[in-house]
């Protein structure tokens, strides 16, 4: 191991002239920790960070290959950026993914490492704390890391929790409402179109009634599971309105499409095959499907679901299993069925 700078001043009670005793303690804490010189080479790499990493002392002491222990391209970790006082640099790789900290004292961040050694993804907080001699100058840094990786999953599950349909694992309404809030605003700045289509199990509870609240769940799950694998496009959104009722909202989606989606959805539940002798639009479980377009007009989401459910209404009243798509624009203020499904 390459020796210390003489300066090296790691501020403890140890006299200053005792750099061995303060090598050897640094080497045994509990908790990971690196130290790189001024030239970037690594100076420390302690047992615990070893165990952390799967990466010995001996491959990466005295080298620059420090990033290898944590990422499979290369890429500076945190004690480099602050080694070369990249500060933008820090805020880009690190802000977007937890609490970013930047203070005279150092800098701490969260990131996501891939640990090659390892064969998996650890979530890390992560300290670094630069190191100056008598003068003032930086000559190292040391940075010390803490697996997270439970509570940041803990942390999704949870967020999870508030987000998801508990029995179809589709958003649930809050997430929904969200959602489409959000997308509205973006197709009134974009001048786009936006779609939404409002489903409806037909006879629902007449087959809830015959086969049971387990069997009711089985048919929502698997009807939620096919609304899901219909749509193709990451932008497309389905949420469980509730009940057994369901949304799809498409963002950049012309009347055309919408038709072609409500369509494709009203035949993957037909195609399901599951017996319902108590329906009188099908032998099967059918959707019943309300569609509406804005297009050219500032949006309303209350005034898109108002529209959405006349549709859903009118294909109930027209004799279920099937979708009818509205559309609104600024010279038809009012709801009217464009076109048929």
């Amino acid at each position: 191991m390459p020796p210390l700078p003489e300066k090296l001043a790691i501020r403890s009670m140890v006299p200053e002239r005792d750099h061995g005793f303060s090598i050897s303690l640094m080497e045994h804490l509990i908790v990971p920790t690196f130290v790189i010189g001024a030239d970037r080479r690594v100076l420390i790499w302690n047992k615990a960070c070893e165990r952390l990493t799967g990466v010995p002392a001996e491959e990466v002491v005295g080298t620059s290959e420090h990033w290898r222990a944590f990422y499979s391209e290369r890429r500076p970790c945190l004690s480099d950026l602050l080694l070369a006082r990249r500060f933008n640099e820090i805020r880009a790789l690190y802000e977007g993914d937890g609490s970013l900290g930047l203070s005279d004292f150092g800098v701490s961040a969260e990131n996501w490492c891939l640990m090659p050694r390892l064969g998996r993804r650890l979530y890390l907080a992560i300290d670094a704390g630069p190191i100056y001699d008598d003068a003032g100058e930086l000559i190292a840094v040391v940075q010390t890391l803490r697996d997270i990786t439970a509570q940041k999953q803990a942390q999704a599950d949870l967020e999870a929790l508030a987000t998801r349909d508990g029995l179809t694992g589709l958003a649930n309404r809050r997430s929904f409402d969200v959602r489409f809030a959000e997308e509205a605003k973006r197709a009134t700045r974009d001048r786009a179109p936006l779609s939404l289509l409002m489903m409806d199990v037909d006879f629902f509870k007449l087959y809830n009634d015959s086969n049971g609240h387990q069997k009711g769940d089985e048919c929502l799950r698997a009807i939620a599971q096919a609304i899901a694998a219909t749509l193709w496009r990451e932008t497309d959104f389905c949420a469980r309105y509730g009940g057994e009722e369901f949304t799809v909202v498409m963002p950049n989606t012309p009347l055309s499409g919408a038709m072609l989606i409500a369509e494709r959805l009203r035949m993957a539940i037909e195609a399901l095959r599951i017996v319902h002798t108590d329906s009188a639009a099908a032998t099967n479980v059918t959707l019943s499907i309300g569609g509406v377009v804005a297009v050219g007009l500032e949006i309303n989401p209350e005034r898109l679901i108002a529209a959405a459910d006349a549709a859903l209404y009118r294909a109930k009243r027209a004799g279920r299993n099937r979708a009818f798509v509205g559309k609104l624009d600024e010279a038809a203020p009012t709801p009217r069925i464009a076109a048929r499904a």
